[in-house]
């Protein structure tokens, strides 16, 4: 889903320019080991699948969540990804994201990126795909404020530790595929009760950009759906099982 990283950046502008909303903090301790399945959906008609395993990995005096996400998108995208954070901090670790494209309107068939955030800098390489097979390495280094988080952390939208509703939250954001910092905010909703294929969930939609996603009010938090505003295109979840270990 390389388009969420555009819904969600809600404005490219430097977040010093915005108002003052409160700022937005992730609880990843209260995330816990799990594996779900989504369904896609668009205009009503099932189009694909999407399948997220967080894992948690205790690594000395810290932890870390290591994120992996499978999907398709027919007849147009196939993608993985795989992120990892400090689960004590929320901080950024690693991101990988690869993403097959089918459109036989666009020249660009792959992009990828494989990015590592060490000593305040988040670096590494892109690499995009065209369909006369040239493949274009794009050497990525530039620094990573303290407390900017990526800009795809729909995944993690049920870690929002600090939001009730009416609220606004914001906080710098860096676009893994730009290559730019903005600023990714939520907008909580009033509270509702939704049916997904996995059954009814009282839950608290955020709104971030041009999508919104609904979060699990009880329970294991969780993302149990997720929109476009005009209700066009829609995952949402339809079961969960144990976690598959992923290769370490």
């Amino acid at each position: 889903m390389r388009w969420l990283c555009f819904l969600l950046l809600a404005n490219p502008y430097p977040l010093a320019a915005q108002a003052s909303p409160k700022p937005l903090r992730f609880d990843l301790e209260g995330l816990t080991a799990k594996r779900d399945s989504f369904v896609f959906f668009l205009r009503g008609a099932e189009r694909g699948y999407a399948v997220w395993q967080y894992e948690i990995r205790p690594l000395e005096m810290t932890q870390r969540i290591l994120y992996t996400a499978r999907s398709e998108f027919r007849p147009v995208e196939q993608e993985s990804l795989r992120v990892v954070l400090n689960r004590l901090t929320g901080e950024p670790i690693a991101t990988f994201h690869h993403i097959d494209l089918f459109s036989p309107t666009s020249d660009t068939i792959m992009v990828e990126h494989d990015l590592e955030v060490k000593r305040g800098e988040i670096g590494g390489r892109r690499r995009v795909g065209t369909r006369d097979g040239e493949v274009k390495i794009i050497p990525v280094g530039r620094p990573l404020p303290r407390g900017t988080v990526l800009s795809d952390y729909i995944f993690i939208a049920a870690a929002v530790a600090n939001v009730a509703p009416g609220d606004s939250l914001a906080t710098p954001a860096y676009s893994e595929f730009g290559d730019s910092i903005g600023v990714l905010s939520f907008v909580a909703e009033a509270p509702v009760t939704i049916q997904v294929p996995a059954g009814r969930f009282d839950v608290l939609p955020l709104v971030s950009g041009g999508f919104r996603v609904f979060t699990a009010r009880t329970g294991p938090r969780r993302v149990v759906k997720g929109e476009t505003l005009d209700g066009a295109f829609s995952f949402q979840l339809a079961g969960t099982g144990p976690v598959v270990p992923s290769p370490e």
